[in-house]
C-alpha cells in the first residue's frame, strides 16, 4: 500500500539512492493553517456543499435574492418617529387624555370582586397597563423597523459564530467511519492523536486518503490496519517521510482540498449569494485548467499560482496529487525543502537533470515533445517535424543503446557527413533503420526541409552553461513528468535571464510531456497538475488540443501570461475556450479585456430610465405655487417618468477590465470538471 522513494518514467527509483526514511517519521511543526492547532475543533467545523469556487470552511449560505435595502439614515428616522408616536400615544391613554374607552377589556373580563378590592385592582391594573404597553412597542417598533436595524447592526456578522456540537456518534474527530468499519481499535489510536494534538491536517487527509483505497481494494486492509497500529498519526506516510511543509503562506482547508484565494467584493457586479464569501480553488476546479492574464506586479505569482502551488505539494504530502511547477530562477513558489525534487536548469549544484526524451523508449514517442518543443511555435502542425526527429533517433537508439545526446542531435539534424557516416555504419545490419536515414537524406535535399529549423533551435540548448543537462548517459538521475503516477512535488527553475529562448523551450518541453503522461497514465486517481508561472511562448496548437483533453484525465494545468499578446493571435480565442477557469487581473490592456470579454458573454439586465419634464400651467394659483418653488430651490417643478426595460449588456466590457478594476482585484471565471460554472466575479485578492 506504501510506497518509497522517488521514481523514474518507467516506475523504477531514480539512480541516485533517497535519502534513508526514519521508522517513524517527525511530527509536523506547523498546525493546520484554518484551525489554529485544534485539528478537533477544526473537524468539526461544518462544511456545506456550495456552489463552485466558494470557501466552504464554516460558510453560511445567503440568499438567492437581495432584499429590498432601506438605506440607514431613513431607517434611523423611522425608527425614532415610529418611538416618539407611539410614546405619544401611550402618554394619552395613561393620562386618560382619550376617555376610559381602553380599559373596557379590563372590566369586561374581571369580576366585580377585584374592583371593590384596592389592592387587587391596582395589581390588575398594573398587569393590564402592562399588556398594553408591550402591544404598542411591538406595533411600533415593528412599524419603525427596529427588528432590521438589530439584525443589520447588533447581530453576530456571517462566521463568528462557533459551530455546533456534532450529534452523539458522528464527531469526525472520532473517526465515525473506521469504527462503523469494524476498526474499533484503529479508531481510537486515531482519535486520540486527534485530540492530543499529534494528527494534523495533512495526517488526516493522508490517513483518510488511504482509508478510500481500503474501500475500493479490501485487500489493503489488513496493511491499513498495521499501519494504524504502529504509527498512529504517522501512518501511511508519503514517501519523502514529511508530514507538513516547511513554511505556509495561504489558508488551506484539506478536508475539502481548498486553498483561500480572496474575498468576492459586495458589488453589484456580483450575484448577491456570492457577495463577502470566500473564493477557493481546487483540484475539481484545477481539473479544467487555469488561464491568468496580468501584468507585471499585479499579484498573479504571490496572490495566485504560490497558494495554488503550495496547496499542491499539502495534496502530494496526503498523497492525493502530483505537481510539477516551473519559474524562473530566483522567483521560487516555495522554499526547496517544500519539493521531492528541484531541477535548476543551468546551474551546476542541480541535483536533477530533465529528461529531453520523456522517459520512453519508443522513438515516436519521444519525437513528438521534443517537435513541440523545438518548432511549435514556428509551425501549426509539428508532425513533419516529429518524423525528422524519429528518422534520426531511432537508428542511433537501435545504434548505441540510447537516445543522442543534445551535441550528437545538433549534428545529425545539421546534417555532417562524419555523423550520419558513423551512425549508418552502425545500424548497416538493420534494412529499417537504414529506411529511415535514407528518407531523413532525401528530405534534407528538399528547400523546405524542417531539418533547419529544428537545427537552429537545438543549438540554442547546446550551451556550455547548459552543457551537463539533457544527457542520456545515466550520470545523474533525470526526472521526466512520466514519473507523476506518483504523489512527487517537483519544482523547474529555469534560467531565464542568461537563456530566454532556451526557457522557452524547456517550458514548451514540459508542458508537451507533461500533456502527453497524464493522458497515457493507467492510474489516475492521482490529480496531476503543471503549473507554470509565466507560459509565455509556451502556447501552441497542439498544447491547445491537448488541454481540452486533460480534465478526463484528472490532471489540469495553472497558465499565467503577462498579456494575451504572448500567445499567437489564432490561439487566443481557443485557448480561452480550452481552460474552464480563467482570472484576469488589475491592469489588464484593453486589446486583452475585449477577449475576455468576448469569452464572458453577455446577460440579460434591468435598466431604469428616468425622465424629467417641466410641469406647465394655466391655472393662476398653481402658476403662482410653481414660481414659488422656483424663487426657494432654484429648479423649475418637474414630473418624473421612469421606464423600466431589459437589456442585453456584456458581463464585463473591455474598459471596465482595463480601467475598473482596483489594485489587488481580478474578475475570475470558474468550471468544474463536472460542468458546474460561475459567472465572471470581482475578487479581492488582499489579505
Amino acid at each position: 500500500m506504501e510506497t518509497d522513494g522517488t521514481y523514474d518514467a518507467g516506475g523504477a527509483r531514480l539512480r541516485q539512492p533517497p535519502p534513508p526514511r526514519p521508522a517513524v517519521p517527525p511530527p509536523p511543526r506547523h498546525a493546520p493553517a484554518p484551525a489554529g492547532g485544534d485539528t478537533a475543533s477544526w473537524l468539526r467545523v461544518p462544511r456545506p456543499p456550495a456552489e463552485p469556487g466558494v470557501w466552504r470552511f464554516g460558510h453560511r449560505p445567503r440568499p438567492r435574492e437581495e432584499p429590498d435595502p432601506v438605506p440607514a439614515r431613513r431607517l434611523f428616522v423611522g425608527a425614532v418617529i415610529s418611538l416618539l408616536s407611539g410614546w405619544l400615544l401611550w402618554s394619552l391613554l395613561w393620562n386618560n387624555y382619550l376617555g376610559h374607552y381602553w380599559l373596557w377589556p379590563l372590566l369586561a373580563f374581571t369580576p366585580d370582586s377585584w374592583r371593590r378590592d384596592p389592592e387587587t385592582w391596582r395589581n390588575a391594573s398594573y398587569v393590564y397597563y402592562a399588556l398594553v404597553g408591550g402591544g404598542l412597542l411591538v406595533f411600533f417598533a415593528r412599524i419603525g423597523h427596529i427588528p432590521e436595524i438589530w439584525r443589520r447592526y447588533a447581530t453576530p456578522r456571517e462566521g463568528t459564530a462557533p459551530p455546533p456540537p456534532p450529534p452523539p456518534g458522528a464527531d469526525p474527530a472520532d473517526w465515525p467511519e473506521l469504527r462503523d468499519a469494524g476498526l474499533p481499535d484503529a479508531a481510537a489510536r486515531l482519535a486520540e492523536a486527534t485530540r492530543a494534538g499529534a494528527l494534523r491536517d495533512v495526517d488526516h487527509a493522508r490517513i483518510t486518503r488511504a482509508w478510500q483505497g481500503v474501500r475500493t481494494r479490501p485487500a489493503r486492509l489488513a496493511a491499513f490496519t498495521e499501519a494504524v497500529r504502529a504509527h498512529g498519526a504517522a501512518a501511511c506516510g508519503h514517501p519523502s517521510g514529511a508530514r507538513d511543509l516547511p513554511v505556509r503562506s495561504a489558508t488551506h482547508d484539506l478536508v475539502t482540498g481548498q486553498v483561500w484565494i480572496g474575498t468576492v467584493t459586495d458589488s453589484p457586479r456580483n450575484p448577491y449569494p456570492r457577495r463577502t464569501t470566500g473564493l477557493a480553488l481546487e483540484p475539481e476546479l484545477l481539473g479544467t485548467s487555469l488561464l491568468a492574464v496580468g501584468p507585471a506586479g499585479s499579484g498573479k505569482t504571490v496572490r495566485l499560482t504560490r497558494p495554488v502551488t503550495e496547496a499542491l505539494c499539502l495534496q502530494a504530502l496526503a498523497n492525493r496529487a502530483a505537481v510539477v511547477a516551473v519559474t524562473a530562477q530566483g522567483t521560487a513558489l516555495a522554499p526547496d525543502a517544500a519539493f521531492d525534487v528541484v531541477v535548476s536548469v543551468g546551474r551546476p549544484d542541480s541535483s536533477h537533470d530533465l529528461d529531453l526524451y520523456g522517459g520512453t523508449d519508443d522513438p515516436d514517442e519521444a519525437a513528438r515533445p521534443l517537435a513541440e518543443a523545438l518548432v511549435g511555435d514556428l509551425v501549426p502542425d509539428t508532425r513533419r517535424a516529429a518524423t525528422a526527429l524519429a528518422q534520426l533517433i531511432g537508428p542511433h537508439r537501435a545504434a548505441y543503446g540510447r537516445f543522442p545526446a543534445v551535441p550528437e542531435l545538433r549534428e545529425l539534424l545539421d546534417g555532417d557527413p562524419g555523423a550520419l557516416a558513423r551512425l549508418r555504419a552502425a545500424v548497416a545490419a538493420d534494412p529499417a533503420q537504414l529506411r529511415e536515414l535514407d528518407a531523413r537524406r532525401r528530405q534534407a535535399e528538399r528547400g523546405d526541409d524542417i531539418g533547419v529549423l529544428l537545427s537552429e533551435r537545438i543549438a540554442t540548448l547546446d550551451r556550455p552553461a547548459l552543457a551537463r543537462f539533457f544527457r542520456p548517459d545515466g550520470r545523474a538521475p533525470r526526472f521526466s513528468p512520466h514519473a507523476l503516477e506518483h504523489p512527487l512535488r517537483v519544482r523547474v527553475d529555469l534560467p531565464e535571464r542568461g537563456h530566454a529562448e532556451a526557457s522557452r523551450i524547456v517550458a514548451r518541453l514540459l508542458l508537451a510531456q507533461f500533456t502527453e503522461a497524464a493522458l497515457a497514465r493507467g492510474d489516475r486517481s492521482l490529480f496531476a497538475c503543471l503549473v507554470l508561472d509565466d507560459a509565455t511562448s509556451t502556447v501552441t496548437a497542439e498544447a491547445v488540443r491537448a488541454v481540452r483533453r486533460l480534465r478526463s484525465a484528472n490532471a489540469g494545468v495553472v497558465l499565467a501570461l503577462r498579456t494575451l499578446e504572448d500567445v499567437p493571435e489564432p490561439l487566443r480565442g481557443p485557448l480561452l475556450g480550452a481552460v474552464g477557469c480563467r482570472v484576469a487581473f488589475a491592469g489588464l490592456a484593453p486589446w486583452d479585456g475585449g477577449h475576455f470579454a468576448e469569452t464572458w458573454g453577455t446577460e440579460w439586465v434591468q435598466t431604469r430610465d428616468v425622465t424629467n419634464r417641466q410641469i406647465i400651467s394655466d391655472e393662476p394659483l398653481t402658476k403662482a405655487l410653481h414660481l414659488m418653488r422656483r424663487l426657494v430651490t432654484g429648479k423649475a417643478a418637474t414630473a418624473e417618468a421612469v421606464t423600466v426595460r431589459e437589456v442585453e449588456r456584456q458581463r464585463w466590457s473591455a474598459s471596465d477590465l482595463a480601467h475598473a478594476l482596483p489594485p489587488g482585484h481580478a474578475v475570475l471565471s470558474l468550471s468544474t470538471v463536472r460542468g458546474d460554472h460561475t459567472p465572471p466575479l470581482l475578487v479581492d485578492l488582499r489579505g
